[in-house]
Formats: C-alpha cells, structure tokens, sequence
C-alpha cells in the first residue's frame, strides 16, 4: 500500500462506510476506515466484543471469532476502497472467490483486528485484493480476495 507521509490520512465513520456498503448490524464488520486511497488500498479497525452475536455459538465458554468472518471483515475493507471511486458509487462489491487463506491467531474478544486490503488486480468488473488482518502487530490472517462488481 502506497502511503503518502506528507498527506493526513483520509478517515471514514461508520456512518460514512453505511454511505457506500450495503452491510448492517449485525454484518457491518468494519467500525471505521483509518485511511484510503480510493480504487488502491483500505485500512480499517474492527474492535471485536464479547456482545458479537458470533460468540454466542463460535464457542461457548471459549470464544473465537471465525475465521470466514475475518475473510469477510477483510472483504468489506476492499470493497471501501473499490467503491469509493465515484464510477463505481451505488454499486455492490460481491465476493467472487477466495485463495491461499490462512488463519495464524485465534480473535478474541477484546481485540482490535486492523484491517488493510490492497487492490492488486482490476479486469472489468471483477478485481483481487490482498488482504491481511492484524492484531497488536502480529498477523491474525490473509487471502486473496477476489470480487465483482456489479450493479445495486
């Protein structure tokens, strides 16, 4: 991801991210955007909390949130970078395919996943994103995300 240290970095609330993504509580699994560049990059936060719907079943007396759920999380940061160019504004960003993702740490709650996904790939309207999650600087997962863009 390309940051521009000279530049202040551009932020996005949860009510600007409803702006543009579709998802809502309890699928909403970006809190904020912390910077973007649109159409290239996101980096978003997730505060993970023992009130997740998730953890009522994903495991009882042990929580972890699952792992399709980071890959989803991770999902929606990209989608935020492919849709706020303003081509692409009022479109979906549906999930076309997932490749070489790992899991290396259990999330729990309590945790803050930081969120970043690079678009790496556009051919029309289908793209791929490298994506990684983080938690205190240790990498939580990755994938390769692959998606489509596609009208509302």
């Amino acid at each position: 991801m390309n940051y521009t240290p000279n530049e202040p970095p551009r932020a996005m609330s949860a009510a600007e991210i409803e702006e543009i993504l579709p998802h809502r509580y309890p699928f909403a699994l970006v809190d904020k955007i912390l910077d973007y560049t649109p159409g290239q990059w996101a980096r978003g936060v997730k505060c993970v909390t023992r009130t997740e719907p998730f953890f009522e079943g994903h495991f009882p007396g042990h929580p972890v949130m699952p792992g399709v759920l980071i890959l989803e999380a991770l999902a929606q940061t990209g989608a935020v970078a492919a849709l706020s160019l303003p081509e692409n504004r009022g479109k979906l960003a549906l999930f076309g395919g997932v490749k070489n993702a790992r899991f290396r740490r259990q999330v729990i709650p309590g945790d803050v996943l930081i969120l970043e996904c690079e678009l790496i790939e556009q051919h029309g309207p289908v793209g791929i994103g490298k994506a990684t999650a983080w938690v205190d600087g240790v990498r939580a997962a990755n994938a390769e995300l692959t998606f489509v863009l596609t009208d509302a």
